[in-house]
């Protein structure tokens, strides 16, 4: 009756793998003597059988406690009050999750140290006490010497088993062969069984927001403002060159509780309805991702996981040498996050660097689904270049250049039908990556270039991305711009890297701006000519208009302001120019100067490059904002000092310079937060764009790793990824 019990614990005992049932053990049986009953005929299998699993069998952690396998005897009622030092989350008997307890004593959530260990590290991440055992759990996409390999999340599962694994002996020839893995099914040629949405909370949200709706319709509007350089022009004054400042600012979001700084308590996300995401990770885990930067990958996707809503969507992309869809599109309700946080626990470094193969299934994913939710978007993450696409086949300066092109799916670049289509926002991780690629694929596809030259940056790097994606506010915002005065006309419209147009006519123009997070602004510069205008105290110069849709309620929605109008005085006025004009003009220089230092860096002329930059800082600082000591001014200021820093060398400028320098262009250019560097403070440089959502979101990402002492261990011998010190 006991034959069973006592072949897992010989098992155990000989070092192997072992899946044992779980259903049969008592959760208050510790004595060998209280065995599990014999199973049916079928299940009766020799100690050789014990090595593979059963087809019906499964790598999910249990469920209920009565019903766990125990990992220790040391399990005690005292560890019920203890937290996992590794996810921080609460370890109690009966909550869902496995817990494995070490040699050592300290306990820990089974896949949280499975995935610490999978490299080898035989460490305890509490004591450092060096373990003879340690748990295992797979899958990778090239699986290492060694060990064994268990279902990824699309593998067939139920959830009566739970699986603990030990290191396999080492293969005693000395074949490189990788062990095979014990089942995997193949992936569907169509993606397109993504989990269904929640109509039933549609519903509920949008009675909602139709009940508030008269209360506070004019807050969840786009706000419109205008500014001219100058208030009034002479009368038979002409003016060719006339500025005029578009500013718009998304409605605010109530959906943040605040964060008191004498509460030690996570910020928390109300109950307020929010338009929901589909979001699909695309991770880089080829081998240079191997140690702490898979670690603190993994502990960044955590973190993105437990943040995500019931209502929204997540896939999970994995590539190295090929590509793999770990985790299909699922909603993160509570067996959705612990589906996904194993299945980003599997991962295992190895291989070389594919980005255009895991764009390409991350594009699929996105267009083979059968539902969508209103927001949706790709995080692409990569330390290396991709060597297997990107060919040097077109020509620029005499030199040639990449075609970065080819890395992004048709499927979701933009056309001139229907704009933007899925944004990629783009993290280059480290020295090594190729700036200019992932530059080149966010750019394309409507989304930012993000440089994370510093390990323990990368979870606030994503929690200030996801923070902006929680909270999309405004949906497809299409501006439009009309002269009014019959002889007035367009010049230019200096809107970035936002698709704009002027017709033929000079009359019209346009500019497509997309999506907004909440209290996300925008402000664009129009360029006009102002007329002689003697029998009129006051000329009419633009009609603005604009129309986007409200994700919530998905409504189209369309706001007219008054007439841009300036006072025409007798006789000339002495005035300054507007201060909100002058400031957004000092940002687009600053940006122009940053793409012109770029260029001349990248044919080799450091020297002139830095030239660039320091002119454009003594222009600006003769500038009425900058000396006001405007907020913006002193940014940009300090930011241009930055990237002359970082090309003091060529090795400073191939190591960091580049992809500092491209990540500012990004943010310049679509007016969005970006991670540069080694911080995303608020309070610095980079903060300029970023929103309250943001910011709580990168408060509540510093607060969970400030508690973490296993993180706190981890990022202690963490430095630049830069072989240099930073130039001063």
């Amino acid at each position: 009756m006991g034959s069973k019990w006592r072949k897992v614990k010989l098992a155990l005992g000989l070092n192997l793998c072992v899946y044992g049932p779980r259903n049969h053990v008592a959760d208050n049986d510790d004595d060998e003597d209280s065995m599990p009953p014999a199973g049916p005929p079928s299940e009766r299998r020799s100690d050789a059988a014990l090595l593979s699993p059963p087809g019906d069998w499964t790598s999910a952690p249990a469920t209920p406690a009565s019903n766990r396998l125990r990992l220790s005897k040391s399990l005690s009622r005292s560890s019920s009050k203890k937290t996992c030092s590794i996810c921080l989350a609460s370890m109690r008997r009966g909550d869902g999750q496995a817990i494995f307890t070490a040699e050592c004593s300290h306990s820990f959530h089974f896949q949280c140290i499975a995935s610490n260990v999978k490299h080898g590290n035989q460490i305890c991440p509490v004591c450092r006490a060096k373990w003879k055992e340690i748990p295992l759990q797979g899958p990778s996409l090239d699986p290492p010497l060694g060990r064994a390999r268990i279902n990824p999340v699309d593998w067939p599962q139920n959830n009566d088993m739970m699986t603990v694994i030990r290191r396999l002996p080492p293969p005693r020839s000395n074949s490189s062969r990788h062990v095979a893995p014990l089942f995997q099914a193949p992936e569907p040629a169509i993606f397109n069984d993504d989990e269904s949405l929640d109509h039933e909370t549609d519903s509920t949200e949008k009675s909602f927001t139709n009940k508030s709706s008269t209360d506070c319709d004019d807050q969840r509007k786009v706000n419109i403002k205008t500014y001219t350089e100058v208030s009034a022009v002479p009368k038979s004054s002409r003016v060719d060159s006339f500025t005029v400042l578009l500013h718009l600012k998304a409605p605010c979001s109530d959906s943040w509780h605040n964060l008191s700084r004498n509460d030690t308590k996570l910020p928390k996300i109300s109950q307020t309805p929010r338009a929901p995401v589909d979001l699909v990770t695309v991770l880089d885990i080829s081998g240079s991702m191997a140690g702490t930067k898979l670690a603190l990958l993994k502990r960044a996707m955590g973190f993105v996981i437990q943040n995500l809503g019931p209502n929204d969507r997540l896939a999970v992309i994995a590539f190295s040498s090929t590509a793999r869809r770990l985790f299909p599109l699922r909603r993160m309700s509570e067996t959705g996050r612990q589906q996904a946080l194993l299945a980003v626990n599997s991962l295992v470094a190895n291989g070389g660097t594919n980005i255009a193969e895991g764009l390409r299934k991350g594009a699929k994913i996105m267009e083979d689904r059968r539902e969508k939710n209103p927001v949706a978007s790709i995080i692409l993450l990569s330390d290396g270049q991709d060597t297997y696409t990107v060919n040097n086949t077109g020509t620029g300066g005499g030199r040639n250049v990449p075609d970065y092109q080819l890395l992004l799916p048709l499927s979701i670049r933009p056309d001139e039908t229907s704009g933007f289509k899925i944004p990629v926002h783009a993290f280059g991780f480290g020295v090594d990556h190729d700036a200019s690629s992932m530059h080149s694929i966010s750019e394309t596809s409507g989304g930012t270039f993000s440089f994370i030259e510093t390990e323990g940056v990368i979870q606030d790097a994503f929690a200030q991305c996801i923070g902006g994606l929680l909270s999309v506010v405004v949906k497809d915002l299409h501006v439009r711009i009309e002269c009014v005065h019959p002889t007035i006309h367009l010049g230019s419209l200096k809107a970035g890297s936002y698709p704009n147009r002027v017709l033929s006519n000079q009359r019209i123009g346009s500019i497509d701006v997309g999506d907004l997070y909440a209290d996300e602004e925008r402000d664009f510069l129009i360029s006009i000519n102002v007329p002689t205008d003697i029998s009129s105290n006051e000329t009419s110069l633009l009609k603005v208009k604009c129309i986007y849709n409200d994700p919530l309620t998905k409504e189209l929605v369309t706001l007219e302001v008054d007439e841009v109008r300036v006072k025409r005085t007798d006789v000339a006025i002495e005035e300054d120019i507007s201060i909100e004009v002058d400031r957004q003009q000092n940002r687009i220089k600053a940006a122009e100067a940053m793409a012109q230092a770029r260029i001349a860096a990248e044919n080799g002329d450091l020297a002139g490059a830095v030239s660039i930059l320091e002119n454009t800082r003594r222009v600006l600082a003769e500038t009425v904002s900058a000396k006001s000591n405007d907020r913006l001014c002193v940014a940009l200021d300090a930011e241009l000092k930055e990237m002359q820093e970082r090309m003091a060398s060529r090795h400073v400028y191939e190591a960091s310079g580049r992809a500092y320098i491209l990540s500012g262009l990004s943010s310049h250019s679509w007016q969005r937060a970006t991670a540069r560097g080694d911080s995303i403070d608020g309070s610095s440089l980079v903060g300029a764009y970023q929103t309250p959502s943001m910011v709580e979101m990168v408060t509540r990402s510093q607060a969970t790793l400030l508690g973490s002492p296993s993180t706190q261990r981890l990022l202690r011998p963490v430095w630049s990824f830069a072989s240099h010190p930073k130039p001063r």
